[in-house]
This record gives structure tokens, C-alpha cells and sequence, in this order.
């Protein structure tokens, strides 16, 4: 009874073990390579393979994309976008860095080169300013909805506490505690063994023994 508790407990343990690993190691080689590449590519936003993830957060795509979404977009060339795709872009009006996500309307030539006329589905009115090629960053894929919220939390104190740091603390006590089942095991299977052993020394003793004294009677 013993050993098949310990052993439900091992195959318990195994399968978080598992389930964590599948979760936790991707995520943690995605968010390096990213972190990585966003340091030695500072003028580009980080993708693996062309494919890069960016959070949504308003509701200007709205019903297609809502604000919390995490949204996968892919690099194209300024000439592959078609009107009515939906790209991701530096906003014209704005530091540089922040990202727009909103569909195209027209593409228009402009300072001797491709623009684009974009305008959000939820809003009235098209964008003020074009998007001049350069400054297109990719085209929208598909969508999580609601991961770009539990990404924003990963990114805060308590949500690398919970979403790294405890992971990696399980992961370890996982092992920590599955290595001292093993050998728990392992000394109890070797005890019994020298039990069993101890038993067979003692019965061929005995039968000795009453051999020797039936000899004996028989003389």
C-alpha cells in the first residue's frame, strides 16, 4: 500500500514536472531571444523568424482586435501590403517608438515613394498623417485574446514572481523532492532484499540445525 502511494505521488509529480517544463521553458527561450535581440537590434522591433508578438492597447481595431489582445504579426516589404490588410506601424504622430495597428485604406505615392492611408475600424475617421513605407513594421496575423493583458502582468514585479520565479521554485522542489522518493524507494526495495535475504540465511540455519540433531538421534 505504501509503495503504490509513493508511486501515485511520483506519477503526480512527474506530470506537473512535465506540464510545467512544456509551459515555462518555451516562454523563457522566446522572452530571451527577444530581450537579446532588442539590445543589439535597437532600430527594429525583436521577431524570431520574421514573426514578432506586440500588445494591444485600445480598442481602435475593435471588433477584430480588442484592447488585452496579443496580436502576432509577421515583417513584410512596404510593396507586398494590399489595401484592406491591417499592418502594424511607427506612428507618424508620434516618439518614434510607439506602435499603431490599423488597417489600410489606400496606398498613395508620397516623397517619391510608397505611403499608406491607414484608419482604425472603430473609428470615424481616417488617421491625419500617411505612413511612409519605412516606417511599416509588419502585417497582422492573428490574435490571443486577453494574453497581451497577462503579458503586460509578466512584466510587472508580482507577475515575475508568479510567472517565473515560482515556476523555476517548483521546478527545482519538483526534482528535489522526486530524487528523494527515488532513493527513498530504492532503500526500501534494498531493505526488503536484506530482509528476504536475512530470512532465507536464517531458514537454511534452522534446517541445518534440525538436520544436525536428527543425525545426532539417528547415532
Amino acid at each position: 500500500m505504501e509503495k503504490e502511494k509513493a508511486s501515485l505521488t511520483h506519477n503526480i509529480l512527474t506530470v506537473v514536472g512535465t506540464v510545467l517544463c512544456v509551459i515555462l521553458v518555451p516562454i523563457l527561450i522566446i522572452n530571451l531571444v527577444l530581450i537579446v535581440k532588442s539590445f543589439t537590434n535597437k532600430d527594429e522591433v525583436p521577431s524570431i523568424g520574421g514573426i514578432f508578438p506586440l500588445i494591444v492597447l485600445t480598442d481602435s481595431m475593435y471588433p477584430e482586435i480588442e484592447a488585452g489582445d496579443l496580436i502576432i504579426n509577421k515583417t513584410i516589404d512596404p510593396e507586398e501590403v494590399k489595401v484592406g490588410d491591417v499592418i502594424s506601424f511607427f506612428d507618424p504622430a508620434g516618439n518614434g517608438t510607439t506602435i499603431v495597428t490599423h488597417r489600410v485604406t489606400e496606398i498613395v505615392s508620397e516623397n517619391g515613394g510608397i505611403a499608406f492611408r491607414t484608419k482604425g475600424d472603430y473609428n470615424n475617421t481616417e488617421d491625419k498623417l500617411s505612413v511612409p513605407g519605412e516606417d511599416l513594421v509588419g502585417i497582422y496575423k492573428s490574435r490571443i485574446p486577453g494574453a497581451g493583458n497577462v503579458a503586460m502582468f509578466m512584466q510587472t514585479t508580482t507577475g515575475l514572481i508568479v510567472c517565473v520565479v515560482l515556476p523555476i521554485v517548483l521546478l527545482i522542489s519538483y526534482d528535489v523532492i522526486r530524487r528523494r522518493i527515488y532513493e527513498k524507494n530504492k532503500q526500501a526495495d534494498t531493505d526488503a532484499l536484506l530482509a528476504e535475504l536475512e530470512a532465507l540465511r536464517a531458514e537454511k540455519a534452522k534446517a541445518a540445525a534440525v538436520s544436525a540433531e536428527n543425525g545426532e538421534n539417528e547415532n
